[in-house]
């Protein structure tokens, strides 16, 4: 429990995520366009067809991790799932982007099948993952360091896919409206996925035990987490955190192809082969770049001055920004780009510290109760994750569907401003949610520190 983390185990865990969150943010910011302008689906379609299957898969997180805490293997109860999952994962994820020729009913069933699959594979391997952190290691400054290398893979693993996504459709389909385009991209991001997922399980290792040997007790579980007030504050504010990229994430693609409507390219070459980025691409590469330095940056602000208020901090400025970008122009792409770039860095900073936070507040329930049940803390805060993403993209093809959006034409002026309103007024709302959350957290950096010596007092008395 006290073994030294390695640099190589720190990169093996960042790679787990680095493998989910290609394909996480190709669903956020590409899936509801590839439903309405590849796959030929309504987008108010779109958006309850998200709301149904994610509110499932919500409830599904907490089924997994209940599972997973009850997994005994002689690799543990968590890395497993790396192992046995990243076949599945890819495989459903290429399917998710396969286009059938069927009537417009059985495409809707086609992809509401698809998809829910895809959304329970990711939960199978994502809540384990998630929840490797909290038996990793016992000292909340290690899980600070592991959550930030998590979110550098995970931005740099997101980085990745939105560099190439769209050259590669380019290049296998012609344009991006390709249906054999999106397949091979796809396909080519699952061999990938699988690699680093089965890195993660081999570089890795399970050190905290639980400190009663008793049979875990799911009645008992479920009560201490439903008494865990660090955690319902978090529930909130990651909900709203949530909210507040899934609206961005979601309404990027239009917002340039549909309101900035600019047809600049930017050219590059890969091992001889010519490759084009628009100005969509660069936007959103900009933006995970931006995240990546927003979560080296949060692990030393926050060691200074605390999570909460680094965690606030980074929210309201957020807010604040994201306002100011209602104002500009769909000329105004320089400031578009720069804004982009700041309030990336603001999100980036949010995620290392909520996960890192969540493993705190599943050891204050083993202080505070007796009792250990990090795969429930785990996928009951993926669930809150989830739920956010599900309100911002169901609310995302709702809003397009209200304002008018039709695919592939000239948009209203409404449906621009419609638009418009997803990347400024709609996210600083859903970020100022949750900078009111965090405002009642109720563990501080000293409270932790109690909380630490004295769960590593009974491990030690135990040994």
């Amino acid at each position: 429990m006290h073994d030294k983390i390695s640099l190589k185990e720190k990169i093996g865990y960042g790679l787990g995520d680095a493998a989910s969150s290609m394909f996480w943010k190709i669903f956020s910011m590409y899936l509801l366009f590839f439903y309405t302008d590849v796959f030929g689906l309504a987008p108010a379609v779109v958006g309850t067809m998200f709301l149904i299957t994610r509110i499932w898969d919500s409830c599904f997180d907490p089924i997994v991790g209940i599972i997973a805490d009850r997994t005994k293997t002689k690799w543990g109860k968590f890395r497993p799932y790396l192992l046995w999952v990243a076949i599945p994962f890819a495989v459903i994820g290429v399917l998710t982007f396969y286009t059938p020729d069927f009537d417009e009913k059985g495409k809707i069933i086609y992809a509401y099948v698809t998809y829910s699959l895809m959304m329970m594979i990711y939960s199978l391997i994502n809540v384990p993952y998630a929840s490797l952190l909290g038996v990793m290691s016992s000292d909340r400054k290690d899980r600070n360091t592991l959550s930030s290398y998590r979110m550098v893979f995970a931005f740099g693993g997101s980085l990745l896919a939105l560099w190439l996504i769209e050259p590669l459709v380019n290049y296998f389909g012609g344009n991006l409206n390709s249906k054999t385009g999106w397949l091979a991209t796809i396909s080519v991001f699952g061999i990938i996925t699988t690699i680093f997922f089965w890195a993660c399980f081999l570089f890795t290792e399970e050190r905290v035990k639980p400190i009663e040997n008793e049979q875990s007790n799911l009645k008992e579980d479920l009560k201490d987490l439903l008494k865990n007030k660090p955690w319902w504050i978090l529930l909130g504010a990651g909900i709203g955190t949530l909210v507040f990229n899934s609206i961005r994430d979601g309404a990027a693609v239009y917002y340039f192809k549909y309101y900035v409507s600019s047809n600049v390219n930017f050219d590059f070459s890969i091992f001889g082969t010519d490759f084009h980025m628009t100005p969509t691409s660069i936007y959103l590469v900009l933006g995970q770049a931006a995240n990546i330095i927003g979560v080296i940056i949060a692990t030393p602000i926050a060691n200074k001055i605390g999570k909460k208020k680094t965690f606030f901090g980074a929210m309201a400025i957020a807010a604040i920004l994201s306002l100011i970008f209602y104002f500009f122009g769909k000329e105004d792409v320089l400031l578009i780009m720069s804004f982009q770039a700041l309030i990336s860095i603001c999100a980036g900073c949010i995620f290392p510290l909520i996960w890192s936070m969540y493993a705190d507040s599943a050891d204050y329930s083993e202080w505070k109760q007796g009792r250990r049940a990090t795969g429930l803390v785990f996928s009951a805060s993926s669930m809150s994750q989830k739920f956010g993403w599900t309100i911002g993209g169901a609310g995302t093809g709702w809003l397009l569907g209200y304002y008018g959006f039709q695919a592939n034409v000239e948009q209203t002026v409404t449906a621009q401003h419609g638009i418009q309103l997803m990347l400024s007024i709609l996210p600083a709302v859903a970020a100022a949610i949750s900078v009111i959350f965090i405002l009642f957290y109720p563990l501080s950096e000293d409270k932790l520190q109690t909380i630490e010596q004295d769960l590593n007092e009974k491990r030690d008395h135990k040994n």
